[in-house]
């Protein structure tokens, strides 16, 4: 009974994704007829035709619908074992995903305050915090709600407004508050509606851009961006405009990390997070969150 390996795992969701033998090869960056080689050899070696090929594309029988589902678990698991096994050689350090001018000021603080290990930032775009609570690449979160946190356990540490950026010359820049249903139709930097409020978690591998980009679709008008009043408050620029949304639902900053950690390490910076937003009240900042609705610390 013969095994299978990571290399023809990988082989095979290229080209189940690209449903082009061609394309598949150029993303593995290999020569196509090995790779068909490779593909047979894998059917051959299971018993079972995997792909139906055709002289446009191939298409997957339910063979290989049932592997390209399992295939994507098993290299997951498998590119998780590495993460963790390369951690474990290595000095400790407490792995912090978040999103750059979002920690609502409280970064600086926090750090300050945290004392029990080196703190690797790990800066993403929208949505690319939770994956690597995930995989492993990271230990804890500071991140906007809302996110899918399945998996997760989350403390909530402040909120507070939410504005609405628009481009200068907008007609509704010329209002001092403008309603939600004024921006019906006006797209978000992430491509959903700006009716819906921003109200949808942020899908991995939607459309991310960095902030200097939404700002120049803001002020030539392509989309309208909805962003904590702590963060506008980091971004004064001439030729946008920042206004007060009726109806729109306040942000809210977090901190999450795996349910199923036990590091005394995540449980300190959590610890010290709380408490860190809970004395930025003192300075005007954004009002804390109910702590009450909040999961517990990991132990």
């Amino acid at each position: 009974m013969s095994s299978l390996e990571t290399r023809q795992l990988r082989y095979f969701v290229a080209v189940a994704e690209e449903r082009h033998f061609g394309r598949a090869a150029r993303r593995l960056g290999m020569a196509q007829p090995p790779l068909s080689r490779a593909i047979r050899e894998l059917e051959r070696q299971l018993g079972v035709e995997l792909l139906t090929r055709t002289t446009r594309m191939v298409t997957l029988t339910p063979a290989g619908e049932t592997l390209l589902a399992d295939a994507r678990v098993a290299l997951d698991a498998v590119a998780t074992a590495e993460h963790r096994a390369r951690r474990s050689g290595r000095r400790p350090v407490l792995r912090l995903a978040l999103r750059a001018d979002y920690d609502a000021g409280l970064l600086p603080k926090i750090l300050d305050a945290y004392d029990e290990l080196p703190v690797k930032l790990l800066f993403g775009g929208p949505g690319e915090q939770v994956p690597p609570l995930h995989d492993g690449r990271a230990d804890v979160a500071l991140l906007p709600t809302p996110f899918d946190e399945r998996g997760l356990d989350v403390e909530p540490l402040l909120t507070g407004p939410r504005v609405v950026a628009l481009a200068a010359t907008d007609p509704l820049a010329a209002r001092a508050t403008v309603r939600l249903a004024d921006l019906a139709g006006r797209p978000l930097p992430d491509g959903t509606r700006a009716e819906r409020g921003g109200r949808d978690p942020v899908r991995p591998g939607a459309r991310s851009l960095d902030v200097s980009q939404i700002f120049s679709l803001v002020e030539v008008g392509c989309v309208v961006w909805f962003l904590p009043e702590w963060a506008a408050r980091r971004f004064p620029r001439p030729n946008t405009a920042y206004r007060p949304v009726e109806g729109l639902d306040p942000a809210t900053l977090a901190v999450a990390w795996p349910a199923e950690s036990r590091s005394p390490a995540v449980a300190a910076f959590v610890r010290t997070a709380r408490q860190v937003a809970q004395n930025a009240v003192d300075d005007g900042r954004p009002e804390p969150a109910t702590l009450s609705a909040s999961r517990p610390s990991p132990a």
